[in-house]
Parts: structure tokens; C-alpha cells; sequence
């Protein structure tokens, strides 16, 4: 059996110390990079052979195996811990990254080291942010039940090893929407208080979600609070200057990386018209990744739009809240770093503002979150940064940081 001897040096660094916990932190936007047994034991018996598979290629590289297809991410989702030199874009083995991507005692661990106390994992780019791998299958009875028993692996063992280190974030079988919504319901028994959705479902080919298609979803999600969870290229589109794009894991295109604001801001304004926020007041939708420059942007541009695109718009438009009252009112924003942005806070609110680490991708700012946080919220008033810090992810998700945990903060809320 062919193993990673012979690949290149993966210059796993060792462990940074702890750092100082000055902030208490809950991060909205974290991946995985899931085990091989995730799916041991947990599948249907008449299914069992055919649920994903981890397998290992000639040239001694890993794979999943799933309904004919070999899948993988690329290597930049797991770099947390690896010497920059050894960044690739080729997919990587298990032991050729840090063990807390896919171990979720060292995940902890390394947690602790960056001071976060929970994280919220979205699934890896193998399934797809919102998990569209699973919920686009060929045979959906197949995919129903790998999803089933994934978001199972998830409860059990992600978020149920350490308790309250994870919060529960659920697939959704939206190929199905009366399926996906008696799900919802009972996966809210069970303990999950988040749900992973794709950001923008036409790229797809399902409905937009204005389209009378979600509403049994949204109305799941409404009825149980669970957080609707929008990750940037969760139906596998980004905004690329490029058109019919062939995508790779070999070169490099940072022109997409850089467009992320400007994809988050598409789905921004798509959500912000589609109605659903109208239709569903109580729902609540966090996007990640985006960070919150954009936001400004948007609102002064929905303001403009309002006042000067003349009857039309505002014949059409329903409900007491204006566009960009309805952005800031439904929708819950987070950020890596935005040093240039942070006096957006007034206007966005810090009460719909959150951080994320990222880790272990290649943007995280895992071990350095807590310097991070301090330094750009110093200016901050204390309750903005408070809450931006945890507060806001602790009402939204509700997840309370333990009194044990604030404790060894130099900074939390009395």
C-alpha cells in the first residue's frame, strides 16, 4: 500500500504556546476536514457498502469515494499549522496536516491554544459548504441517509466529545423540501441550533430562495430557531471575472479570493429581495465569511436606490422595514479582519456583528485570534467589542460561554 513517504515534506511546525485569553471568543466559521469513519456504523445496513469511502491512490494520495466519484479539497483548507513554504493547493493526507482538522481532541487543544471556546464547523469542500455532495445524489435515498448519518457523526462525536466546544450545525437534504423540514424539526430535538444552507441555490439549478420551493425549509428553521447559515460558495459559485471557468487543483487564481466581500454582498442583496425575510420575520441568517465591509456599501446603495429609482421600486416593495433597514434588522454578518471597517459597527450594529477564525483554512487566523481581536477592538467601546467577541454569537446560536471559561478572560461581560 502505497503511503506518504515518498510526498513532499508537509513541515508540520510544532505547538505554538497557549496564547493570553483576553477576549472570550465564539467563532461563527470554522471547517473540517472529517475523518475516515465517519460514516462507520451509522448508515442504513442495505446502504453500508455504499456510503462514502476514504481511499488511497497509487501515487499515495486520499480520496473519497462516493457514488462513482473520486472527491477531494484542496490542500489550502488545511494549512493551520504547516510551514507556508509547504502550502499547496493538491489535496493532502491526514497526516500530512494538523491532527485538530480532523481529530476533534486535538481540535480542542488548539482551541484552547487560540483562545476560542467554540467553534462552528462547516463541512469540507469534499461535500461542500452546505453539504450539496450528499443532497444532490443520484439515488436521493442514498443521500438522505449518508446525510443522516453525517450530521449523526456530527452531533455524536463533533460536538458531543467536548460539549459546548462545537455548536450543533446540521445538513440539509434540500433536494427535498418536505423531507428537509420533518428533519429540521427533529434534528432541533436532538440539540442542533444551526443549519448550513446554500447561499445562493440557483448556481444549483434549484429555485432562488424567493421561490415558494424553500418555504418548508424556512418555515422549519423558523419555528425551531435555527440559525439558517449562508457560507460564501456554498452552492459551489463565487464571483469570478472569469466566465465557464474549469476548475483545478493545479495554478492559482487569487482573483477569487479577492472578490469574496463582493460575493458576499451578491448574496446579501439576493436574500435582501427575495422575500423571505418578510414572509418569515423571525427567521435568522448569519453570513460567514464575507466580513462586513461591504455592508456600508450595500446600505448606502439600497438607500440611493429607494430614493431615486422612483415608483417602481418602491411600489413593489413590501413591508414597513426600508431594503437596508431589512439587511441590517435579518441578518447576522462576521468578520476575519477588517481594520479599515470597523467604523461600519454604528451603522451595521454590533448586536448583528461576529468573528470567525477560519481555521484551519488557509485565512485563518488561528493562533493569533486572540491579539487579533484585541488589537483591532481596542478603539471599541467595551460592550461593541464584547459582543462582537462572543455576545452576539452567544444570543444568535444560543450558547452560552460557560462562567468556568469567562473566568479566564481578562475581558467579558459582568
Amino acid at each position: 500500500m502505497p503511503s506518504a513517504v515518498n510526498r513532499p515534506d508537509p513541515m508540520i511546525l510544532p505547538d505554538p504556546a497557549p496564547r493570553e485569553r483576553i477576549y472570550p471568543v465564539i467563532s461563527v466559521d470554522d471547517h473540517l476536514h472529517e475523518p475516515a469513519h465517519v460514516f462507520d456504523d451509522r448508515m442504513p445496513v442495505k446502504f453500508a457498502d455504499r456510503a462514502p469511502k476514504r481511499v488511497e491512490l497509487p501515487d499515495g494520495s486520499q480520496r473519497w469515494d462516493y457514488e462513482g466519484q473520486l472527491l477531494a479539497e484542496s490542500g489550502l483548507s488545511n494549512v493551520a499549522g504547516r510551514d507556508s513554504e509547504a502550502w499547496s493547493r493538491e489535496p493532502v493526507r491526514d497526516d500530512e496536516v494538523r491532527r485538530g482538522s480532523w481529530d476533534i481532541s486535538a481540535r480542542v487543544a488548539d482551541m484552547d491554544i487560540d483562545g476560542v471556546y467554540a467553534h462552528t464547523c462547516f463541512p469540507s469542500g469534499v461535500f461542500g459548504f452546505s453539504g450539496r455532495v450528499l443532497a444532490l445524489s443520484k439515488d436521493p435515498d442514498l443521500g438522505f441517509a449518508t446525510m443522516q448519518a453525517y450530521n449523526r457523526w456530527h452531533l455524536e462525536e463533533l460536538a458531543g466529545t467536548h460539549p459546548g466546544r462545537v455548536i450543533p450545525m446540521q445538513m440539509v437534504f434540500y433536494t427535498d423540501p418536505q423531507r428537509a423540514a420533518a428533519e429540521i424539526r427533529a434534528n432541533a430535538e436532538r440539540g442542533f441550533k444551526a443549519a448550513t444552507l446554500p447561499d445562493l441555490p440557483q448556481h444549483l439549478g434549484l429555485p432562488r430562495i424567493g421561490d415558494p420551493y424553500w418555504t418548508p425549509i424556512l418555515d422549519a428553521l423558523q419555528e425551531t430557531e435555527t440559525v439558517a447559515c449562508l457560507h460564501l460558495g456554498a452552492a459551489g459559485w463565487v464571483l469570478d471575472p472569469i466566465a465557464d471557468r474549469v476548475q483545478s487543483f493545479e495554478g492559482q487564481d487569487f482573483t477569487l479570493a479577492a472578490l469574496f466581500p463582493a460575493s458576499a454582498m451578491v448574496t446579501g442583496i439576493e436574500w435582501t429581495f427575495s422575500g423571505v425575510a418578510q414572509r418569515f420575520p423571525k427567521l435568522k441568517v448569519a453570513l460567514s465569511e464575507g466580513g462586513i465591509g461591504w455592508v456600508p456599501m450595500a446600505v448606502d446603495r439600497l438607500d440611493y436606490m429607494m430614493e431615486h429609482a422612483g415608483v417602481a421600486l418602491r411600489r413593489s416593495w413590501v413591508g414597513e422595514e426600508s431594503p437596508s433597514e431589512l439587511l441590517r434588522n435579518h441578518f447576522w454578518f462576521c468578520m476575519i479582519d477588517n481594520p479599515s471597517n470597523l467604523n461600519a459597527v454604528d451603522m451595521i450594529g454590533s448586536d448583528h456583528i461576529m468573528v470567525e477564525t477560519d481555521y484551519p483554512h488557509s485565512d485563518s487566523t488561528w493562533p493569533d485570534t486572540q491579539k487579533l481581536v484585541a488589537d483591532r477592538f481596542a478603539g471599541l467601546r467595551p460592550d461593541d467589542a464584547l459582543n462582537m467577541a462572543y455576545r452576539t454569537a452567544e444570543k444568535l446560536f444560543r450558547h452560552p460561554v460557560p462562567e468556568s471559561w469567562l473566568q479566564t478572560t481578562q475581558l467579558h461581560a459582568s
